[in-house]
């Protein structure tokens, strides 16, 4: 018996297939044609699971673009999947900041994994990785390159909370000659304030785990434990918690 769960974000997309014991994972770009991609990850997931199409008993679709999964059986939120995801990386796991690359959400949750309250941020690039994608277009660097330029220099003041008018503001403090380090680092503590100001708005409580893709820049998870004064844990399989979740929740449903 095997579930599958794909979670279709904005940029990257994840399948999990869970047959009650191990739970294999795959990632890819989501790219354009969002349908092809869930068909591809589903194609994929099952020949690295060594499973069958008769042994699939549910695919969950989850993210932003699960409407667009007309195979699965089940299509369910991703604040409920992740919820599910994180407690299962995590055990411990009560508040999960997830930050991915179209919006940011935190969710609060009780001992079983339950949600208690949640807010998301995806009407505004402001606190997401596409506030990082632009930043990074700017400086004429790699997204990845970001975490390593902030190393090295104390941060410049990026004030703007909209990311058009942050990048305006980049484009000013390059061409009054601030160094690449100091706006990096600038950048980073920017969406670090606006993560931490949606994180203020629920009830933080302990442990919170980190998940998305952001979840990997390691500058932005220590900014955050000393705006948040908790300690934030993650861990390289975060950026599945929805996909993962999916699966898990698919496999109850048959259990």
């Amino acid at each position: 018996m095997i579930s599958i769960g794909i979670d279709i974000g904005s940029v990257c997309a994840k399948a999990a297939a869970y047959d009650g014991e191990k739970m294999h994972l795959l990632m890819q770009p989501t790219g354009w044609n969002l349908k092809k991609t869930g068909e591809e990850l589903y194609k994929k997931i099952l020949d690295i699971s060594g499973g069958k199409e008769k042994d699939v008993v549910e695919i969950v679709g989850t993210g932003y673009g699960r409407v667009s999964i007309p195979f699965a059986s089940k299509k369910i939120t991703e604040i409920t999947c992740h919820a599910k995801g994180a407690m299962y990386l995590n055990p411990k796991t009560r508040t999960i900041i997830d930050v991915g690359g179209q919006d940011s959400k935190v969710i609060s949750i009780d001992d079983k994994g339950n949600v208690l309250e949640f807010i998301m941020n995806d009407k505004c690039a402001a606190g997401t990785g596409r506030f990082l994608q632009v930043m990074a277009h700017v400086l004429e660097v790699e997204v990845d390159e970001l975490e390593h330029l902030a190393a090295q220099s104390a941060p410049r003041d990026i004030n703007s909370m909209c990311a058009v008018f942050a990048e305006s503001e980049v484009i000013s403090l390059l061409a009054a000659g601030a160094t690449k380090e100091s706006i990096a680092s600038g950048i980073l503590h920017s969406i670090s304030n606006k993560i931490a100001h949606i994180a203020n708005r629920v009830k933080i409580r302990d442990s919170v785990f980190f998940t998305g893709g952001v979840s990997k820049n390691e500058q932005i998870r220590s900014i955050l434990e000393k705006k948040l004064k908790c300690t934030i844990y993650t861990q390289e399989e975060a950026q599945y918690a929805g996909a993962i979740g999916a699966a898990l929740l698919g496999y109850d449903m048959k259990s």
